[in-house]
């Protein structure tokens, strides 16, 4: 087989085992911010955060928000709620910029792989 095949047969293995590992690393995250309280299911994004946030600055003890199946749900106490959202949120983000920086430095189909 011609050498330049071979490196391009190559590069098209990388990235494909390269996309399909950052498709896997999206969607941990997105299951490492769902959050389910009180029968709903909450996707813990930097709006929500800010949100209730901003209900506990203005001294709110308990409100009611709508869920991602616009379904409304009780929150009460809204800061034990803001406190473990904020602690699942900088989780998520630590554990998925440290395992998307060593994906991103890893040069070869086999070490992609082998960072599973």
């Amino acid at each position: 087989m011609d050498n330049r095949l071979k490196m391009a047969l190559h590069f098209s293995n990388y990235m494909a085992t390269l996309n399909n590992q950052r498709r896997i690393l999206k969607e941990k995250f997105k299951n490492d911010t769902t959050y389910y309280f009180n029968g709903g299911q909450f996707t813990i994004d930097r709006s929500l955060i800010v949100y209730v946030k901003d209900l506990c600055d203005q001294s709110t003890v308990e409100t009611i928000l709508i869920d991602d199946n616009q379904n409304p749900i009780q929150v009460s106490p809204l800061s034990n709620f803001l406190e473990v959202i904020t602690d699942k949120y900088n989780n998520a983000t630590a554990t998925y910029f440290t395992e998307y920086d060593a994906l991103r430095k890893n040069r070869s189909v086999e070490k992609l792989v082998e960072h599973e």
